[in-house]
């Protein structure tokens, strides 16, 4: 099917988009934490494939790596430029939990952890986020960080290790402060 696409074919082209599109817009919504932003990279790096498919180089990776790279890096660069404040973000949909208590709770573990994985180095939030929400390998999380497989374990387990440290410091001090 790549060899199709390298030779003009929009059918395979089609094909693959429909195979990637969800888990590119996943990952960059993962990334970036926008659903606005994250549709604009996944759209703008399924353009790209196509614009840039000539050079693809069959056999030095998998096509969905390849992709996932470019979505990362895409991202990167979203990440680097001046934050704006998105007038179109909604918040997410309660689930139909019947305990508000337990829904709280989520609601507040989910937010600690999102915030520790924010104030992370951005290679080790990249590596924990392909590895726990993509489900990717080692050797893929390195063909898309563009490194080694054993940067891409030191990478897990120093990122596992400060979300382990932040989480435990702010339920400390969570604990304090209802304490006071």
């Amino acid at each position: 099917m790549l060899a199709r696409m390298k030779d003009d074919d929009a059918a395979a082209y089609r094909l693959l988009v429909e195979r990637h599109v969800d888990r590119a817009y996943a990952i960059a919504l993962r990334v970036l934490g926008n659903v606005a932003d994250a549709e604009d990279v996944a759209q703008e790096c399924l353009v790209k494939v196509w614009t840039h498919r000539q050079s693809w180089q069959d056999g030095k990776a998998k096509f969905s790596t390849w992709l996932y790279r470019v979505v990362v890096n895409r991202c990167i660069d979203l990440r680097r430029r001046p934050a704006t404040e998105c007038l179109d973000d909604v918040p997410e949909p309660m689930d139909d939990e019947t305990d508000s208590v337990t829904r709280i709770h989520r609601t507040q573990v989910f937010g600690r952890l999102e915030q520790a994985m924010g104030k992370l180095p951005e290679q080790q939030r990249l590596a924990l986020t392909l590895s726990y929400f993509d489900d990717l390998g080692n050797a893929e999380i390195a063909e898309i960080l563009d490194t080694t497989v054993s940067a891409v374990e030191s990478l897990l387990k120093r990122g596992r290790q400060t979300l382990r440290d932040r989480l435990r410091r702010s339920e400390h001090d969570f604990r304090q402060a209802l304490a006071e």
